[in-house]
Formats: C-alpha cells, structure tokens, sequence
C-alpha cells in the first residue's frame, strides 16, 4: 500500500493450490474503496511474478494520482525482468480466476490488423510459403510474383484449347486453378459473342480465358484474357498472377498455325470485358488493322550544374 507518499508490505499470503486457486483469496484481501498493489508469485516460471494494480473507480481522486505515479516505480526498483505480467484492476471483479483466463486469452490473442494489414500479412505468408519456409540467403529476397509458375495441362484443358484454332464462329474456352496441385481445370467450353464476355467470367475468382473472335477480312483471331477481381483471395491472386505468362505461352505452342493476339487482356472487373475494351487493349480498330499512337522520342539533357556565389571582391 502507498502512505505518506511510502511504499510499504501491508500483508503476506503464503501460496495455498494454483495461481488461479489462489486468485479467489484477493476478494478477501482487497477493500472496495482502497486501491493496493499485489505482487503474486506465477507457478510456472516460479522466478516471474504477475503484478495486479487495483484503483478501484470509487476511490478518491488523490489515491487514482498517487497509484497512478507509483505503480511503474514499484516494478522498475524490484525489477521490471521479474515481472511477466500486469493487470489493472478497477473492481474486484476483474482479479477472480475466470478474469485472470480471460487476460491471459486477450495477451495470447493475435493483435488486431486492419484489412490492409490483413492483405500483406497474407503476402508474406503466401510468399513464405511459395518460397518453401527455408532460409535461401540473399535469394529469400526475391519476387515470387511473375517468377512464372508452370501449371500442370490435363488432356481436357489441351483439347478445348486446340479446338479453338478450327473455330470459325465465337467461342470462349475459360480455365481455373486447383490451388493444391496447382493444375489447370476446365471451367466452361461455350459459343459466347464479345458483348457476353462479362456474364461468362466470375466476378470474385481469377481465371483464364482463351476467346475465338472472328474477324475481317476473314480470319479468327485467339485472344488470351486473364480476369482477377480485387475481391478475391491474395493467395488465389498471386498464383494466378504468377502462372499467367506460362499459360499464355504454353497456349501459343498448341495453337501453332492460329492467330494468338500478340497481347494479353488483364482485367479486375469481367463486367467491363466487350468488343470495344478488348480493341484497345489489343491496339486494332474496327476493321481489325493494328493502330497505335507512334512514340516520339526525346533529347535528353545534360544536368546543368547551377552557378556558384559570385565572389567577393
């Protein structure tokens, strides 16, 4: 207890059964309207202790200011590295056993993240995990994003993707991920006209998408879309994000012999997918013909170094 502005041992409780037994004994102990520092031995490590400030709310306000100033001196002089843990009490129902386990399941409780938080501790998870949880050195420091992940093909997936080069009408062939062994899955092999693109696709998963778009003069030309909603998990993005390259890639040896576009359409919002979005994506016009803003190219200057301070004569 604290008097004169005096720290000093009011009373000596001897350890009867466990910490959370014991507990029960402060109701006891402590007086409704005095505020008192307890100083109580843990059972495990039995050299830590566990220190239970209790100002209780209808104490006076001299006693809220003296306990307030002297609480962290107390544990400072004997030793803050003995002390595991603080409590602070404001009645005697926060120092009973079922209070004490309820400490302890908020301190071992995992901080509170906002959603940003959230997303890149998911990241780093995410990454930690792609690169194995092994210590790789100055490796461990790389970007697995766009490292290119090779997906595994089924027969099914080649099949509905080959058939696209002999496709003279729309036609719209969309894959998926099985994240756990990372193969790519037919989704749906449909007839789909340009403007449907955006009902065809899902609005909160990624997925691929080879799309048959006839053109003129007559020819088909294969466009390769990857659709990843902003809603959808990071793990899920990032395997997609990652796999993208070797899947457009992987798609263009099967298609030898078709029209690919040159271009890949990325999108985080199917619903915007149309005849008019994907033109200038790929830089063609109406007629299908190429166009594109010509890059004008600079003189580069040399840094003019400022003059100095005129000197003094």
């Amino acid at each position: 207890m604290v008097d004169i502005q005096l720290l000093f041992p009011d009373e000596y409780l001897p350890p009867v059964g466990t910490l959370e037994a014991d507990f029960c004994k402060l109701q006891e102990l402590l007086e409704d309207h005095v505020p008192a520092s307890v100083l109580v031995r843990l059972d495990e490590p039995s050299s830590h202790w566990l220190a239970v400030h209790y100002v209780p709310d209808s104490a006076t306000i001299r006693d809220k200011m003296l306990y307030a100033l002297t609480r962290n001196l107390l544990t400072k002089n004997l030793g803050s590295t003995h002390f595991a843990d603080t409590i602070f009490a404001t009645s005697k129902d926060d120092v009973t056993p079922a209070a004490y386990a309820a400490h302890k399941r908020h301190v071992a409780a995992e901080a509170p993240m906002s959603a940003k938080e959230k997303e890149m501790a998911d990241v780093r998870e995410a990454e930690r995990q792609a690169g194995g949880g092994a210590y790789e050195g100055s490796r461990g420091r790389q970007n697995h994003i766009g490292t290119g992940v090779g997906l595994n093909w089924t027969a099914e997936v080649e099949d509905a993707v080959k058939d696209l080069a002999s496709s003279s009408r729309n036609r719209l062939v969309v894959l998926t991920v099985d994240p756990a062994t990372e193969t790519l899955m037919l989704s749906n092999a449909i007839d789909c006209t340009v403007e449907e693109l955006g009902e065809k696709l899902s609005p909160s998963e990624p997925s691929y998408a080879f799309f048959a778009w006839p053109q003129e003069p007559p020819y088909t030309e294969i466009v390769f879309i990857y659709s990843c909603p902003s809603t959808s998990p990071v793990k899920h993005r990032m395997l997609y994000s990652s796999g993208s390259s070797s899947v457009y890639q992987s798609a263009k040896q099967l298609l030898l012999g078709a029209r690919v576009a040159s271009r890949k359409i990325e999108t985080s919002d199917p619903k915007e997918l149309n005849a008019a979005f994907l033109r200038t994506e790929l830089g063609t016009s109406n007629d299908g013909s190429r166009s594109g803003t010509p890059v004008v190219a600079t003189e580069t200057k040399a840094f003019a170094r400022p003059r100095g301070p005129a000197k003094r004569r």
